[in-house]
C-alpha cells in the first residue's frame, strides 16, 4: 500500500515537472503584438483628415465665441472703470450687462466644447473602426495570438503601429 502511494506521488510529481517543463515552450509560441492607438490617432492621413475638417467644422463658432469673450471683457472694464463713479441705478446696470455677458459666454463656451468632443469622439470612432479591421486582418495573415493597446512598455520589437498606419494610409 505504502509502495504503490509513494510511486503513484512519485509519477503525479513527474508529470507535474514535465507539465511545468512545457509551459514555458508553449507561451514562447504565442505571438504577441503592440500598437500605440494615440499614433494611429495623431498621425494617419485620416486623422489629420479628420482634424481640418474638425478645424473647418468649428471655425466660424470660435470666432463668434473669441468676439463673446472680447465683449464680456469689455462690459467688465467698463464696469471697473465707470462703476465708482455712476450712481447706482447705472451701476446696477453695468453689473448686470457684465454679469450677463460673462453667463452668456461661459454658456457658450461651454457648448462649443461639448459639441467639438462630441464630433472628435464620432471621427475617432470612424478611425479606430478601420484600424480595428486592418489590425484584425494584420493579426491573422502574421500570426499574431494578441494584440495590445495603451501598455506601459512594449518593446519596438513587437511594434505594428507603422504597419497599422501604413495600411490605414492607403
Amino acid at each position: 500500500m505504502k509502495t504503490a502511494t509513494a510511486t503513484l506521488s512519485k509519477i503525479a510529481a513527474v508529470m507535474a515537472l514535465g507539465i511545468m517543463a512545457t509551459a514555458p515552450a508553449q507561451a514562447q509560441s504565442s505571438r504577441i503584438a503592440w500598437l500605440s492607438a494615440e499614433r494611429i490617432y495623431n498621425e494617419s492621413k485620416l486623422a489629420k483628415a479628420a482634424d481640418n475638417k474638425l478645424r473647418e467644422e468649428f471655425s466660424s463658432r470660435e470666432k463668434a465665441l473669441q468676439e463673446l469673450a472680447m465683449r464680456s471683457k469689455a462690459a467688465a472694464e467698463k464696469l471697473e472703470k465707470e462703476g465708482a463713479t455712476k450712481p447706482e441705478a447705472e451701476r446696477s446696470k453695468l453689473q448686470r450687462e457684465a454679469y450677463e455677458a460673462d453667463l452668456n459666454f461661459q454658456r457658450r463656451q461651454r457648448e462649443f466644447r461639448e459639441d467639438l468632443n462630441q464630433r472628435t469622439n464620432e471621427e475617432r470612432a470612424a478611425i479606430a473602426e478601420k484600424a480595428t479591421k486592418i489590425i484584425k486582418q494584420l493579426a491573422t495573415t502574421e500570426g499574431y495570438d494578441i494584440v495590445l493597446q495603451d501598455a506601459v512598455w512594449a518593446s519596438p520589437r513587437i511594434d505594428i503601429t507603422a504597419k497599422v498606419l501604413e495600411a490605414l494610409d492607403k
